[in-house]
C-alpha cells in the first residue's frame, strides 16, 4: 500500500533529501502534509509540486502570503498555521507515516503527538529523544508507534542490530562514528577566533546552520549518544564515539563474539531517509554506490575533549539523568543562535551551556510540563548568561 507522509519541516536539508527519495517512487508514497516555520516561498514550490491536502506555516502572516501565491497557482492545499496545527498534521488519519524534522526543541510535542497516535516516525528530530527520552518511549510502546532513525548514525547502528528481534543480542557497545567537523585538527586555542560561516563549512555534509555548528563544536555527537541510549536502551558507557574523517562507516555495533558490524556508504542523507521511508524492504535512493577503491584509506580516532567541550557536556548530561538533557539541549540552542548573531564568540557556545548547567537545579524528568519548563528556565538562563559576556570584535 501507498504511504501517506505528513513531513514536519519540510523545507530543511532533511526536508529536500525526503522528497527526492518521495518524488522517484510516486507510487509507494505520496504526501499528505507539508510543514515549515517561515520559509513561505519554499513551500510555495514543494506544494506545487506534491500538491499535500494541508501546509502548516509558523505564523499568520507567512500563511496568508502561502494561500495566497497557492491559490493563484490553482492549488486546493488548506494551509493553516502555529503550534496545535502542526499537532493535528502529526496525528491525523490523513497520514500513516510521520517524518520528524523540525530542528530543535520545537520538534518534540508534534513528534510527541505522532507517537501518541501510534502513527510510524520516521525520527530525524533528536531532540524528542534527548529532552523527553522516558516520555516519549514510554508514549511510542502504549500506542504502538514504530520509531525508524533517519540520523545516518543511529539509521546505520540499526541496521547492524540483530534482525531476529532480540533485545540485544549479544551487543556490547554502540559505536557511533563522528567526522570531526571542520575544526578536527586545528589548536583549541585558535578556536575562540572563528566565524559563523567557518563553523558551517562542514568537510563531508550539507545540513542547516544550526547543525553545522553543532557538528562543529561536536554538542551534536553528544545529542546522539544521548538519542541512542534511548533507541537501543543501553547506558551511556556502552556508547562510543569515535572520530572518521571520511563520513563513510556510519556506526558500527561491537558483539560480545567480537565481531564489528559497520554500515557504510556515501555521505548523503537519502541512504538512510530511503531505508527508513521503504523498511523492510530497500529501494533506490538516488545515492552512487561507494566505491571503496576510490575512497581507499579510513581513517579512525578517539574525540579529543579540549577541542570539544560540549560532546563531554553531553556525556555528563546523560550520565545525571532528569531534566539534564533538556536544560543541555535549551541552552545550547540559545548559544548557537547567538554565535550565528556574533554575539558570542565559537567557545563561548560550551562555556554558556556549561554556565547553565551548574546554574539550575537539576530534577526528575517526570511529565512533559516538568521537561517543557526545564526548557524555558534554561533559556531564560542562557540569555542572561550571554548579556554578560563579551561581543566578539
Amino acid at each position: 500500500m501507498q504511504k501517506r507522509l505528513t513531513l514536519l519541516g519540510s523545507t530543511g536539508s532533511i526536508g529536500d533529501s525526503t522528497l527526492d527519495v518521495v518524488a522517484r517512487h510516486p507510487q509507494r508514497f505520496s504526501v499528505y502534509a507539508l510543514t515549515a516555520h517561515r520559509n513561505g516561498d519554499k513551500l510555495v514550490e514543494q506544494c506545487l509540486r506534491f500538491a499535500p491536502e494541508v501546509a502548516v506555516v509558523g505564523d499568520a502572516d507567512t500563511a496568508a502570503a502561502v494561500e495566497r501565491k497557492l491559490r493563484a497557482a490553482g492549488s486546493k492545499t488548506v494551509v493553516t498555521y502555529g503550534p496545535q496545527a502542526l499537532v493535528e498534521v502529526a496525528k491525523s488519519d490523513g497520514c500513516d507515516t510521520v517524518v520528524a524534522a523540525i530542528v530543535g526543541a520545537a520538534g518534540l510535542v508534534p513528534t510527541l503527538a505522532a507517537a501518541q497516535a501510534g502513527k510510524r516516525i520516521l525520527l530525524a528530530n533528536k531532540e524528542a529523544l534527548v529532552m523527553s527520552g522516558d516520555i516519549f518511549m514510554d508514549a511510542a510502546r502504549e500506542h504502538g508507534a514504530v520509531l525508524l532513525p533517519v540520523d545516518s548514525e543511529h539509521n546505520a547502528v540499526f541496521q547492524c542490530l540483530p534482525s531476529d528481534g532480540t533485545k540485544h543480542g549479544g551487543v556490547t557497545k554502540i559505536i557511533l562514528t563522528a567526522s570531526g567537523g571542520p575544526f578536527r585538527t586545528r589548536e583549541p586555542a585558535t578556536l575562540a577566533g572563528v566565524t559563523p560561516d567557518e563553523a558551517c563549512k562542514h568537510p563531508n555534509w550539507s545540513m542547516g546552520r544550526k547543525i553545522s555548528v553543532d557538528s562543529a563544536t561536536m554538542m551534536n555527537k553528544g545529542l546522539e549518544v544521548i538519542e541512542a541510549h534511548y533507541l537501543f536502551d543501553l547506558p551511556g558507557e556502552r556508547i562510543d564515539v569515535l572520530i572518521h574523517p571520511q563520513s563513510v562507516i556510519h556506526s558500527m555495533v561491537s558483539y560480545a563474539d567480537g565481531s564489528v558490524l559497520a554500515q557504510l556508504g556515501n555521505p548523503d542523507m537519502r541512504t538512510p531517509i530511503a531505508h527508513a521511508l521503504a523498511f523492510p524492504e530497500r529501494v533506490d535512493s538516488g545515492v552512487a554506490q561507494l566505491d571503496l577503491a576510490q575512497v581507499a584509506t579510513l581513517n579512525f580516532e578517539k574525540p579529543d575533549y579540549a577541542r570539544f567541550p560540549c560532546l563531554a557536556l553531553a556525556m555528563e548530561a546523560l550520565a545525571e539523568g532528569g531534566v539534564a538533557s533538556a536544560t543541555l539541549n535549551a541552552a545550547n540552542e540559545i548559544a548557537v543562535e547567538a554565535f550565528l548573531n556574533r554575539r558570542i564568540g565559537f567557545m563561548a557556545i560550551a562555556q554558556t551551556v556549561d554556565a547553565v548547567l551548574n546554574a539550575l537545579d537539576n530534577r526528575s524528568a517526570a511529565s512533559l510540563e516538568v521537561v517543557l519548563e526545564a526548557d524555558a528556565a534554561a533559556r531564560r538562563a542562557a540569555l542572561k548568561i550571554i548579556d554578560s559576556l563579551p561581543v566578539p570584535a
